[in-house]
């Protein structure tokens, strides 16, 4: 049969546009086209691999079969224009901006304060949005599912799931009883209602509603297409690649027989991934997505399902572990894609290989039926398709009346993360007995492919009892086999799975039996059920509650009200200009680097040619082409002879394109010579005696003499693993010469601009005032925006300096978290004595941090801890040390909270050991040691406790800990599989920094004649709302409305000698800069004023003008007075301290180590932050390989808290009321305290933990690791599983104290 006829037309729309492009290349993907083609750049890049959802859009299709239109949401970064033939995508663009009219979904995330930063927001908005177009009142599960794998480093999640759940008709505002009735109409909270407590955020009858016939239609035209659908073969040719998308199945056929290699795609979910980030490319891909009969699923008259191809469909019983798996942006994945993969990771796969399903597969040769079996998956060449078959359907037989199916997973977090293990498993029995007759067990995760446990086989004919299920255990223990070497790490943990979802099934089993037949089954436990019962994916609610504003205060004034983001609209409907979204300009050049390979080594030769003869590419640069300083302590921007870190910059290409500069760098030759020492870790630091800097010592009291009086002295050590920032916004730096004076324009994403322009003037040798750098707005930065863009905006100038053109520097997410460093992992040493009564009277701390290869901020970070490590406890005698660890790992830096949340979590682990040690409360403990009065820290400064206490009390009262504390201990009673634990943790945060000068600001306030006003200020807006906090103080200063008010870039032109934006010190200072500028001007408008005091602020303006009075003013900020004499160890270093406490509820499944946060209420408003730290504390893992090669490089590996992750009770609260005469109008800096209280999460799971040892009768662990991951969970909750596999393995448990390991975790080989 002759193929239909070829051609190379593309057609699509996008936003009610109609493209066309002829030859499309099929390597380019929706998201490049939006962004770098038709100039949409709402639509962000985060990751690049359909892991983080900021690239989301909607794409629409019309089905001529069904007559039905379907809206998807897509992660643009993964499909392939070629795809879309045919289709309708929508971006955020699409569907409102301030130019027309905002879509309701814009208008709820903005007012609803679901936007901080804004780079994720685009992405959130079309995920709602396409949620909306397919349900205009969704429910409660179908929000949950829908932003599932969209990231959010910000908010905390809880404003984005409000701002979804207002289109809900379930949306009360938070459901905190069984009357789902706001807890704050209760009557035990009317005395705090009546001290002007407002819980308001915003009104919701102010929103417009959601009208769905406003939407824009799908193209008629593309309806029209698909109904005539003519039967060509679409074909693209690119520069390396040729695709082909057949119309017919004999067209598919002709193609898979004349091209028997060229895989199949339909997601590309997989393909795709392979193509970005392993170089793979393929010469012919085949995309069967326009024929229409392989996406029908049909009910067969034999009772079985038949699915097809290019389904995502599933039955019931696949649809539960099909949504923890896929996220709406990645579901249009293919079924058979899925299946013919072989995955190890795939949760479908052993679910069908235990199912006895089967693959009907054609050729031209024919048709033919191939079982999906445990051969298949195995990828035995007898058992799976020819290279030129093609899967047609998957048959699925229902289950018989005997026989069970169940699926297990568990995965780092609950949504958008592949399984660490899952398993299929199937039992059949004889009719009306418990005697087994057949019985398949498919693990995946455990190797290369999916391992079936055949040995089981051998349990045939045995009864499903105890015995048997021990027999299964051992043979499982023996057959599924993992050396310590295995790709992934985790062996006990993965081996401990397998048993234990054996034992699950058992019981499910059973349960099932016991139900059929309850006089032939033995009674079982209800203690031993819970188990089964998965953590269901609820969606968050709480309560904000903060000091409502003076009934007195004008309506005019804006302080103190809840003002919406100044940048919240611009971010919903993506016209927020970042630094990538800025056009390109005429011949602009691509940056691409070239990192070391290697931990420490010399560079024997570094060949360029190859690259240099690579098309595109304009230039190679190296160190020899640096005019100036080559970077700064010890911390290179060009690697010069010697390399100290894998990741090290050694060179960068600059190319006329991104592809094209990327694929040069491959082209690059390098040969190294290995050196020695290569010190990875703390310890081969300690063992080598490798540091940055000299020890730091503070010390009070006598504490050897202490020693000795103490009833008990107790010794240990913890670790806390390092974290990566995961800003959305990867490191940006746009250079732009201006052609004379060797001025130059730098536009970049930083936290620290005059930092950025010293470096640049530095390195280029030219005067500072030559380097203009411009900050509009970061997406996300928690300190890793400091140090780092200085560093790359200085790499990117040389570039543009010896090209003499425009540079364009991106960091891909992989490089970005290879490259910058993130938080310090820390290695805790101590020695407390304490009496029986839980009083502590001595204390001797060591504390190591990796700080990786060069200095950076490390040494502050040292510093910081130490200051900072007594927390909210008085402890009379206390001596405290640390070290900074030289390592051949990149550079640590400033991460939000600088220490504290190191060396916080150090004292709060001993603190928890000596109420252990004394069988006290934990929460007893802390109040008994606790500072009561006015009294001085470590460093003699001194502090007035009142609101510590206050914080505290609040706490206590408001999370009903005491009932709730009860209820942990009665259902621990109760449950022996799964366990609850409580902690409350107070916190003392110092906020500022050491040195007076850290703490100047300044600002330029300009009136015009028309009466608008423009603010600068030095400070960043990093999400952090800085410049809608400047704008309020200019607002109630200058007694105008917030509209008269505009504020632009922050610019070294404007603002010269900037600080750091950080610290929690910005809005503060800045503010106090802007308000020194606005009484300036206020001061020279009083005679005018005074001399018509009924006219308007126009009137007032214009006659000053005509006056001659300026209308300009510089304000300034000194700063607050801070010193340290580490000689002393002592100082008034931070202008005042902010308290807190928070209360965390978990519940853990013991056999599995997965956990979910059922309360938090906290006296602070730190959502946003306590989210982060309940990410370092309890999910965030980096883990490298023994030579130092980061292995976690991308939210496919690391991964961030998700909107399942938060607390299901999500209750916080300011207290009220409360002065700060430090700071402006009594603010308070919050950024970075709340960040510690994600750890009363972890000594809540700690305490679970501690429940479980307890009832098992194992010794309690009283140093807990951290992150508390689901492997640290269950295999600190010892049981006969666990000790099968120990006495298999000889191996000892990471998780206890005395771990090999000090912070991140060490893998032999890479992760999948």
């Amino acid at each position: 049969m002759s193929r239909s006829k070829e051609s190379d037309e593309l057609i699509f729309f996008v936003n009610g546009k109609k493209v066309i492009e002829r030859n499309a290349d099929p390597e380019v993907n929706l998201l490049f086209y939006l962004r770098k083609i038709i100039q949409l750049t709402g639509t962000k890049y985060g990751c690049g691999g359909g892991d983080c959802g900021a690239c989301t859009v909607m794409i629409s299709r019309y089905n001529p079969i069904s007559k039905k239109i379907s809206h998807f949401s897509a992660a643009a970064c993964l499909v392939p224009i070629c795809s879309l033939h045919g289709a309708a995508v929508t971006t955020v663009e699409g569907i409102g901006s301030t130019k027309t009219r905002i879509h309701p979904v814009q208008e709820r995330i903005a007012k609803g304060h679901g936007t901080q930063c804004g780079f994720c927001t685009p992405g959130m908005v079309m995920s709602i949005y396409t949620l909306l177009r397919n349900h205009p009142e969704p429910s409660t599960e179908q929000i949950m599912e829908t932003l599932g794998g969209n990231l959010c480093r910000c908010t905390g999640y809880r404003p984005i799931v409000e701002s979804a759940r207002s289109f809900s008709p379930n949306s009360a505002c938070c459901p905190m009883n069984e009357k789902w009735k706001c807890c704050l109409d209760e009557g035990k909270n009317e005395p705090e209602r009546k001290n002007s407590v407002c819980t308001k955020l915003y009104e919701k009858e102010e929103f417009q509603p959601l009208d769905p016939t406003q939407e824009l239609i799908f193209p008629p035209e593309l309806m029209r297409m698909a109904e005539d659908s003519p039967n060509t073969v679409l074909t693209f040719r690119g520069e390396r690649t040729t695709w082909i998308a057949p119309g017919t199945l004999n067209d598919l056929l002709e193609l898979k027989m004349e091209y028997p290699s060229a895989p199949l795609v339909i997601g590309n979910t997989c393909l795709g991934l392979d193509m970005k980030f392993k170089d793979v490319s393929y010469p012919i891909i085949i995309s069967p997505a326009r024929i229409l009969e392989l996406f029908v699923v049909t009910n067969t008259n034999e009772g079985m399902f038949s699915f097809t191809l290019t389904s995502s469909i599933c039955c019931n019983w696949l649809v539960k572990k099909l949504r923890l798996l896929d996220t709406k942006e990645i579901t249009g994945s293919s079924l058979g894609g899925h299946i013919i993969s072989r995955l190890p990771t795939s949760d479908l796969n052993p679910i069908f290989g235990v199912g006895n399903c089967k693959l009907n597969v054609a050729s031209t040769e024919g048709t033919q039926q191939i079982p999906l079996n445990d051969h298949f998956l195995a990828g035995v060449p007898e058992a799976i398709l020819k290279p030129e078959q093609v899967l047609i359907s998957v048959f699925v037989p229902l289950s018989r009346k005997w026989e069970f199916v169940s699926a297990f997973r568990q995965a780092p977090r609950q949504q958008n993360a592949f399984a660490i293990v899952n398993a299929g498993m199937r039992v059949a029995f004889k009719e009306d007995t418990n005697t087994i007759t057949d019985l398949s067990i498919l693990y995946g995760g455990i190797g290369a492919t999916v391992v079936s446990a055949k040995s089981c086989q051998q349990l045939i004919g045995r009864c499903w009892d105890e015995e048997m299920l021990d027999d299964a255990g051992r043979m499982i223990r023996e057959e599924v086999s993992l050396l310590t070497a295995a790709p992934g790490g985790m062996v006990e943990y993965r081996k401990t799975l397998a048993i234990s979802f054996l034992f699950k099934f058992y019981l499910d089993v059973l349960k099932q039996l016991k139900r059929r037949n309850p006089h032939r089954c033995p009674d079982i436990s209800q203690k031993l059920l819970q188990v089964l019962e998965d953590f269901p994916l609820t969606m968050p609610h709480g309560t904000q509650s903060f000091k409502d504003v003076d009934s007195q205060q004008p309506l005019q004034d804006p302080v103190g009200r809840p003002i919406m983001h100044q940048s919240g609209i611009k971010h919903a409907t993506g016209e927020a200009v970042f630094c990538d979204d800025m056009s390109v300009l005429a011949g602009e050049l691509f940056l691409a680097v070239v990192t070391s390979s290697k931990p420490h080594a010399r560079i024997i030769s570094l060949d360029a040619s190859e690259a240099l003869a690579s098309p595109g590419v304009v230039d190679v640069i190296t160190a020899q082409d640096v005019p100036g300083d080559n970077g700064r302590e010890e911390e290179s921007l060009y690697a010069q002879d010697e390399v100290i870190c894998v990741g090290q910059i050694v060179c960068a290409v600059a190319a006329d394109s991104y592809a094209r500069a990327k694929q040069a760098t491959k082209k690059v030759k390098i040969v190294y010579e290995d050196m020695e020492p290569m010190i990875v870790t703390v310890q081969d630091a300690l063992q080598h005696e490798s540091f940055i800097g000299p020890e730091k010592k503070l010390e009070q009291g006598n504490v050897q003499l202490a020693f000795q009086s103490a009833d008990q002295i107790l010794e240990g050590e913890v670790h806390l693993g390092g974290q990566e920032h995961f800003y959305m916004e990867t490191q940006s730096v746009r250079v732009i010469p201006k052609g004379e004076d060797m001025e130059m324009d730098i536009y970049v994403s930083s936290q620290d601009a005059a930092f950025t322009q010293e470096m640049v003037a530095r390195t280029l040798g030219i005067p500072k005032n030559r380097i203009t750098c411009h900050v509009k707005r970061v997406g996300g930065a928690f300190g890793g925006k400091t140090s780092k863009p200085g560093l790359l905006a200085s790499v990117a100038a040389v570039a543009a300096q010896k090209t003499g053109r425009p540079i364009r520097f991106i960091l891909e997410r992989g490089d970005d978290m290879l490259i910058t460093g993130g938080r310090h992992p820390l290695l805790g040493k101590y020695r407390v004595g304490f009496m029986n009564n839980g009083k502590i009277k001595a204390a001797d701390i060591q504390l190591y941090i990796n700080g990786g290869c060069t200095p950076d901020d490390s040494e502050l970070v040292i510093e910081y801890a130490l200051l900072k490590l007594e927390n909210a406890y008085k402890i009379p005698n206390l001596r405290v040390r640390g070290r900074v660890c030289k390592t051949n790992l990149p550079s640590n830096t400033a991460f939000r909270g600088f220490g504290f949340p190191q060396g916080a979590f150090v004292t709060e682990t001993w603190v928890s050991a000596v109420a252990a040690k004394c069988h006290l409360p934990p929460e007893k403990v802390r109040e008994l040691n606790m500072y009561k009065t006015i009294d001085r820290t470590i460093h003699k400064q001194e502090f007035d406790p009142t609101n510590l206490i206050k914080c505290w009390e609040t706490c206590m009262e408001n999370s009903s800990y005491y009932s709730r504390k009860k209820a942990v201990d009665e259902f621990n009673q109760q449950s022996f599989w799964k366990k609850r634990g409580i902690a409350i943790i107070p916190m003392k945060f110092s906020v500022g920094f050491p040195k007076t000068f850290y703490h100047q600001a300044a600002a330029l306030v300009q009136i015009y004649t028309d009466g608008s006003v423009l603010v600068a200020h030095g400070g960043v807006e990093l999400g952090q709302g800085i410049n809608t906090k400047m704008i309020q103080v200019a607002s109630r200063e200058l007694k105008i409305p917030m509209s008269y008010i505009h504020l632009d870039e922050m610019n070294t032109m404007t603002v010269p000698n900037t600080i750091t934006t950080g610290g929690s010190t910005g809005a503060d200072v800045n503010g106090r800069a802007v308000q020194n500028a606005c009484q300036i001007l206020m001061k020279r408008l009083e005679p005018i004023i005074s001399q018509n005091p009924n006219g308007d602020w126009e009137e007032w303006i214009n006659e000053a003008f005509i006056q001659s009075i300026s209308l300009s003013a510089t304000g300034y900020f000194r700063g607050y007075q801070a010193d340290m004499d580490w000689e002393k160890g002592e100082g008034d270093i931070y202008p005042y301290f902010v308290f807190g406490a928070a209360c965390s509820e978990v519940e853990i499944d013991c056999l599995t180590g997965a956990h979910k946060t059922t309360v938090f209420a906290g006296t602070w408003k730190i959502e946003g932050a306590f989210v982060q730290g309940l990410g370092l504390y309890t999910l965030e893992e980096l883990k490298y390989s023994p030579e130092g090669v980061l292995y976690t490089r991308g939210p496919h590996q690391y991964k961030i808290a998700s909107v399942s992750d938060i607390p299901e009770e999500f209750h916080v609260s300011l207290l009220t009321p409360t002065q700060n005469p430090k700071a402006i109008y009594s603010s308070k800096g919050l950024g970075e305290a709340g960040m510690f209280l994600g750890s009363s999460v972890f000594f809540a799971i700690a305490a679970a933990v501690a429940a479980a040892r307890k009832e098992r009768g194992l010794p309690l662990i009283l140093a807990i690791n951290s992150p508390a991951t689901a492997e640290v969970i269950r295999m600190a909750c010892e049981d006969q599983f666990t000790n099968l596999v120990w006495d298999d393995l000889h191996l000892v448990c990471k998780c206890l104290s005395r771990a090999p390991f000090p912070g991140s975790h060490i893998c032999s080989k890479a992760l999948d």
